[in-house]
């Protein structure tokens, strides 16, 4: 059984974050998961103390913890976007997530967090699990795999 290095952390019912999260197409070493997993939400309570509703990519190699827009815009560059997809991802993802939010009924806009945060000790326990429960990359079209 593998195990990924990163899993990004995603709102499964947002269309918007879905695509984004498709980028993981031209990634090998990213696993997904659903902000509404339960190794999602243990994770989070365990590295931030709390549950926030935005996208998250933890790196357990890097030893670092993306998110909001710096989730986005990493996720774009790992994906070999040009530099400049990244920007406008990053520039624009608060706006962008609100208005699918809007159009998809979610109700709820993604919490103020943007950062780059070093992964906790409490984080790193948790890492394992969230791997272990992630799934492979091909998440728009149903087809993704647990590890």
């Amino acid at each position: 059984m593998s195990q990924f290095e990163s899993v990004l952390i995603y709102d499964g019912e947002c269309p918007y974050c879905s695509v984004a999260a498709a980028a993981l197409e031209r990634v090998d070493d990213i696993g997904a998961i659903s902000w509404y997993d339960g190794a999602a939400q243990s994770f989070l309570e365990a590295q931030f103390d709390a549950t926030p509703f935005a996208m998250v990519l933890a790196d357990a190699g890097a030893e670092t913890v993306y998110a909001g827009r710096a989730a986005a815009e990493e996720l774009a560059r790992r994906a070999g976007m040009p530099e400049l997809v990244g920007s406008l991802v990053r520039d624009n993802y608060e706006t962008i997530a609100r208005v699918v939010g809007l159009a998809s009924g979610r109700g709820r806009d993604p919490d103020d967090v943007h950062e780059q945060y070093p992964l906790t000790d409490a984080g790193c326990e948790s890492f394992r699990s969230l791997a272990a429960s992630a799934v492979d990359r091909n998440i728009r079209d149903g087809s993704a795999s647990p590890v």
